[in-house]
């Protein structure tokens, strides 16, 4: 028995006669009563019998029936489901976002949902050399990374923004300027700092990189990767931290004073979001590359 068939089956019994389900299915009544009648040769028993002008079914037929509404059932609901993931409106959408976190990531997952509601969503967090890692593992289909990386030949990369360095103080603590006015790394060189991410990734190396083009020595105690102790540790005097942006957005509730980096001017954060070029996207990420980038 074949899909065809059962639906074949299913609007016999529904109209009681052969005829009157021909009619309905834009068949004629010849070819339906051979397929009835095929169906209980492969099934070696009867499943309709006559009363008076109409069918019945038989204990068998009732059983065949029920299987059959339920078979029909799930092939459509497959074949809409299956569709509506072609078109990029349902399925799940796997992202990795970087540990220093996307700040509009929330709204723009809101819009996402306002255009495909029965989307779902897998979010993992991680540092960006294990992210694109996890995008060649297809883990995730996209990445949101801080760049600068050695992405090599299999990583398509979309630019998003760069945006400035802060030095982040605690509230208590004397700064090292007025707040809201910009330093230079020269007048940092001698505060004690923790730098966010690990030692030779994108933030941490650029906050590396600048000191030395400049030939100074900061005062550097540590790294942290977890940016809600780092944060907490700023808070509490323990020490400051060069940051992107992004982070004064995410914990702008933390007791933390913030100065923007004015010199070099050149310092900045590139943000990049990232996906295998010989993988072809799901057409769900798709749509979101389209609607983050329009």
């Amino acid at each position: 028995m074949d899909i065809r068939q059962l639906r074949y089956f299913i609007a016999i019994v529904e109209e009681g006669t052969v005829s009157a389900a021909a009619k309905r299915l834009h068949l004629s009544q010849p070819p339906l009563s051979q397929q009835l009648k095929a169906m209980e040769e492969e099934l070696s028993t009867v499943l309709m019998e006559r009363s008076g002008k109409y069918l019945k079914l038989t204990a068998a037929g009732k059983k065949l029936y029920d299987y059959a509404l339920q078979m029909v059932e799930l092939i459509e609901e497959a074949a809409s489901e299956v569709k509506e993931v072609g078109q990029g409106s349902s399925g799940t959408l796997a992202l990795g976002v970087n540990t220093l976190s996307v700040a509009e990531l929330p709204d723009l997952l809101h819009r996402f949902r306002e255009t495909y509601p029965k989307a779902a969503y897998h979010i993992q967090q991680s540092e960006s050399v294990r992210l694109c890692q996890l995008v060649r593992e297809r883990a995730v289909e996209l990445a949101f990374i801080r760049l600068p990386l050695d992405l090599g030949d299999d990583l398509a990369v979309h630019h998003l923004y760069s945006e400035p360095f802060y030095v982040v103080t605690s509230a208590e603590a004397s700064q090292p300027a007025p707040q809201d006015a910009g330093v230079s790394l020269a007048e940092l060189q001698d505060i004690p700092l923790m730098l966010p991410s690990t030692p030779g990734l994108g933030v941490h190396y650029l906050i590396r990189q600048a000191f030395s083009e400049l030939h100074l020595q900061p005062n550097i105690v540590g790294d942290c990767s977890d940016i809600s102790l780092l944060i907490r540790l700023v808070e509490s005097g323990f020490c400051s931290a060069i940051v992107p942006e992004t982070l004064l957005k995410v914990h702008d509730r933390a007791a933390i004073q913030a100065n923007q980096i004015t010199s070099p001017s050149e310092m900045t954060a590139p943000v990049g979001l990232v996906w295998l070029k010989n993988r072809r996207l799901s057409a769900l990420a798709e749509n979101f590359i389209q609607l983050y980038t329009s």
